[in-house]
């Protein structure tokens, strides 16, 4: 933790040192899927995205409490339980689960607190009640709604004027609103949905007020980073930053880290086009490892364009990658200088793309190979990408290699020729190729590949 962490922070639109409130404590709340349906590639890079920037805060040696929540009361989710004549919970818990496997599968660490909407429902009430005694909210015919223009700052995070709100973004009219920006904190029960007693009638909660009550609880009412992607900005974290600072002091979080977005076949992805991809089902098409690798391959705040041809692309580059070093000669390589390098890009705005490409370069440099492979070790934890050559296990071209076996013929024919044993070094050759192997000699090494490469 001796070098600077530099990051981009949404709230500012800079660069900037980060400095936690606690030093060595680093506070991560993030927002989570609403649960309505199976999670999709878009929560899969925010996922990965936040999965690797916790795994190397805690790599240099942060401590991290981590939350993601999952948004289990919603109107997606109430008009989907009406549709299949459910209940709303059922719907919930059904994707509630089928999201921890996918992260599961995707390779994704678990968050230290994993909070529900439902679970904090007392807490949501309270919150709103403080908000409308403080005079930023107003309760009309069971309806609670925040009201923006009592909150002076309501826009910076977007960086946009209420008009330019109004004029970007299909606001419903509502007669019950006195500014048509003004959000819902609190809706009055309507037939066929879930409902909790209030002050202001039966009802549930709004969509924003959520976030702001459960990372209250478990990071406290002033924290380190707030993350998500950038389709949350307005009016999710907007209004998160409304409600929660009408009433603290000093900022509700102060940095925010937010993802790009990705595009299928340089199409937006959106369910009107018909392509959106489920992770679940991405999982039967690609191997995790390729999926994280792919995404990491690009800085996180830039979009992503997701195609076929790409992965296939990933998966070249990687089987190219483990033959190169297997190919490879043993020697003892110090790989001080790459992981300092790898480390450098991590600091600056978890510049995974550029950690990635350097991990690339010292394999094709012929850097890395079967006697430092140790040495990249927490590149590959960091990124979670251990074990990444098992992919190719079961390859034609690799699943009869043995390293050790071809390593130490390579030793035992280099030593052989040191003596002008020709006659040994000649029998090793046979006896690589009635294994299967090649041996091509080199200046200074003996490289190696299959028959059938």
């Amino acid at each position: 933790m001796k070098k600077d962490i530099h990051l981009y922070n949404s709230l500012t639109n800079s660069k900037e040192i980060f400095k936690p409130l606690v030093p060595g404590n680093v506070g991560i709340y993030v927002c989570g899927p609403t649960v309505y349906s199976s999670s999709h590639m878009g929560h899969a890079r925010s996922a990965i995205v936040f999965d690797v920037i916790v795994r190397f805060l805690r790599q240099i040696g942060f401590k991290v409490n981590y939350v993601k929540n999952f948004t289990d009361i919603d109107d997606k989710i109430i008009e989907k339980a009406n549709e299949l004549n459910q209940k709303s919970e059922d719907i919930a818990n059904k994707y509630k689960q089928e999201y921890i496997e996918d992260m599961k599968n995707l390779g994704c660490i678990s968050p230290d607190h994993e909070p529900c909407v439902s679970q904090n429902i007392n807490g949501i009430i309270d919150l709103i009640k403080e908000i409308i005694d403080k005079d930023f909210a107003y309760e009309i015919n069971g309806d609670v709604y925040f009201q923006i223009d009592k909150f002076k700052e309501y826009g910076k995070l977007s960086n946009q004027s209420t008009d330019s709100m109004i004029e970007n973004n299909r606001i419903e009219f509502n007669p019950n609103k006195k500014n048509p920006l003004d959000f819902a904190l609190w809706k009055k029960v309507k037939n066929n949905e879930p409902s909790w007693e209030s002050p202001w009638g039966n009802g549930r909660p709004g969509w924003h007020i959520e976030c702001s009550v459960m990372s209250c609880k478990h990071l406290g009412k002033n924290f380190d980073i707030h993350g998500g992607g950038r389709d949350l900005i307005f009016p999710h974290h907007e209004n998160e930053i409304a409600q929660s600072e009408c009433i603290n002091s000093g900022n509700f979080a102060n940095y925010w880290i937010h993802n790009g977005l990705i595009n299928i076949n340089k199409e937006k992805m959106s369910k009107s086009l018909g392509n959106m991809i489920n992770i679940k089902d991405a999982l039967t098409r690609w191997h995790p490892i390729l999926i994280r690798i792919f995404f990491l391959s690009h800085h996180y705040r830039t979009p992503v364009d997701l195609s076929e041809e790409k992965l296939i692309e990933i998966e070249k580059s990687l089987k190219k990658a483990k033959n190169k070093i297997m190919l490879s000669k043993p020697k003892s390589i110090d790989l001080t200088d790459f992981n300092n390098l790898w480390m450098e890009a991590m600091h600056d705005d978890f510049n995974t793309a550029k950690a990635i490409g350097i991990f690339f370069k010292y394999i094709n440099d012929g850097k890395i190979n079967p006697s430092n492979i140790d040495q990249v070790k927490i590149f590959e934890q960091v990124m979670g990408i251990t074990n990444w050559t098992s992919i190719f296990e079961h390859d034609s071209e690799t699943s009869n290699i043995d390293s050790s076996f071809i390593n130490n013929l390579i030793s035992k024919r280099n030593e052989a020729r040191k003596n002008k044993n020709w006659e040994l070094a000649d029998e090793l050759r046979n006896e690589a190729e009635q294994k299967g192997f090649i041996l091509i000699d080199e200046k200074e090494q003996t490289l190696w590949k299959t028959k059938d490469r």
